[in-house]
């Protein structure tokens, strides 16, 4: 485990959606999401690549049950690439809601990428839009700036975190989870299908403490 921990120039942390939606008082709130702001800030301070991930959405997104009259959050559809969970309308461009927290302390933060910004795809993933085809542009960055191994903390650990890690794992990037630096939803038994899914794959998932211990070593 502390060669998994050892953190090295070809390593990135990846802070996904810390956004101001996505915490208490947001309009999709993350139970307790507002926690992972100080874990984060912590183990940022250890690496020297970081990418922050930017939930950002056009007006009447696909993914709003607003925009399907009848229909109710957290209900799901079907969609041409699939299950698609509706949420509450939230990170609508240029909102309050939209915006990175101000807590979120990370100045040598690397890029700000930013996605779910097509209105007929919803997109959960860093790497892909939620068909798993459509490319980010993230992978061809990581590759060109060589960087091999991603750390992925944040917002929401069932969601974005699960599906921005299982295409890491998919297409090559090896990827460890901070897990007391998310936070889950937990819609219709989510939270348990991402630990199960994380283990098939093989998934490292570690703590701050642990990341905070290897590199005092």
């Amino acid at each position: 485990m502390n060669k998994i921990l050892q953190i090295t120039e070809r390593d990135v942390l990846i802070a996904v959606d810390v956004q101001y939606d996505f915490c208490p008082g947001g309009r999709l709130s993350v139970p307790r999401g507002d926690e992972v702001i100080r874990p984060i800030n912590e183990i940022a301070r250890h690496f020297q690549h970081v990418i922050i991930t930017q939930d950002w959405h056009p007006p009447g997104h696909l993914s709003f049950a607003s925009s399907h009259p009848g229909r109710q959050p957290y209900e799901i559809i079907e969609v041409f690439y699939g299950p698609q969970v509706l949420w509450p309308d939230h990170c609508v461009q240029g909102t309050p809601g939209a915006q990175l927290r101000d807590e979120l302390d990370i100045p040598h933060a690397e890029l700000i990428l930013r996605k779910g910004y097509h209105k007929n795809i919803d997109s959960y993933s860093a790497f892909f839009e939620n068909d798993r085809k459509t490319p980010t542009g993230l992978a061809g960055y990581l590759r060109e700036r060589g960087l091999e191994r991603a750390f992925f903390a944040g917002l929401a650990f069932d969601f974005c975190v699960r599906y921005s890690v299982e295409d890491a794992t998919r297409i090559g990037f090896p990827a460890v989870v901070i897990e007391d630096a998310c936070r889950a939803i937990d819609v219709n038994g989510s939270l348990q299908e991402t630990r199960r899914s994380f283990a098939e794959l093989g998934v490292h998932v570690v703590t701050t403490e642990d990341i905070k211990a290897a590199q005092a070593k």
